[in-house]
């Protein structure tokens, strides 16, 4: 696949992402769906890396790239109707470890407080699965074909499929910029911090000296009492005398 231009390359990425079913799974070997289509486009990926694409999106990636056509890589899994992940909530401990895996943020909860799925959210990426340390998750089959990306996506009638895909990219993007500017932001308040250390450390010097001038001082006014104090006593001892 030749491309000649950097506006060619990124118009090329552009197309391959919009084909992509974005469930964000990462199943082809590359955290997303966008980062796939890049790969693919450099040339450090397949066509036949999806599984929830499957046999009809990689002719479909054949036909738009001009590359031979290859059958699903059994590596990157196999193809298969789409399901949603489900939450037993009895069982859910709140540990936020497959809130942390979502990639679309499909899950909500909190730290020690039950779980769910926004199922309108969910890609079916199995993500959640692995990371549950009580298996709680299981991934429950879509019946209605209409909603089934992996079956319907590619057919131009099926808005409604279109448009949840759109939707998971959208949020898939969005969770992205959050994670880059927490990243940020975590990494802002370490440098505040280290700075207030630092701060903090070239003071301590300074206030040891203090204290030891204090010291110094304190015990030249404590001789100095002293002296006075023996030289009272010495004249009052000659005036007796």
């Amino acid at each position: 696949m030749l491309i000649q231009s950097k506006m060619e390359a990124n118009r090329l990425i552009t197309q391959i992402d919009a084909i992509l079913p974005q469930t964000q799974c990462a199943k082809c070997g590359y955290p997303g769906c966008k980062p796939y289509a890049t790969a693919i486009v450099n040339g450090e990926a397949d066509i036949n890396q999806c599984p929830p694409g499957g046999d009809t999106g990689i002719r479909i990636l054949a036909n738009l790239t001009h590359m031979e056509y290859k059958p699903l890589n059994a590596e990157n899994g196999i193809e298969k109707s789409k399901a949603l992940a489900f939450i037993d909530e009895a069982t859910c401990i709140g540990c936020t470890l497959c809130i942390q895996a979502c990639p679309v943020d499909a899950i909500l909860g909190a730290s020690k407080q039950m779980h769910t799925v926004i199922t309108n959210e969910c890609t079916g990426c199995e993500l959640c699965l692995a990371p549950c340390p009580v298996d709680c998750i299981t991934m429950q089959p879509i019946e209605t074909v209409s909603d089934n990306w992996q079956l319907n996506y590619f057919s131009i009638a099926n808005n409604k499929t279109k448009v949840a895909a759109d939707l998971a990219r959208k949020r898939y993007e969005f969770r992205m910029f959050r994670l880059e500017r927490e990243e940020a932001e975590s990494a802002q308040k370490h440098a505040d911090r280290a700075m207030r250390n630092k701060a903090e450390s070239a003071k301590m010097p300074t206030a040891q000296t203090e204290n030891n001038s204090s010291m110094v001082n304190n015990a030249k006014k404590a001789a100095i009492a002293a002296a006075i104090e023996r030289a009272h006593l010495l004249k009052a001892a000659t005036a007796k005398n």
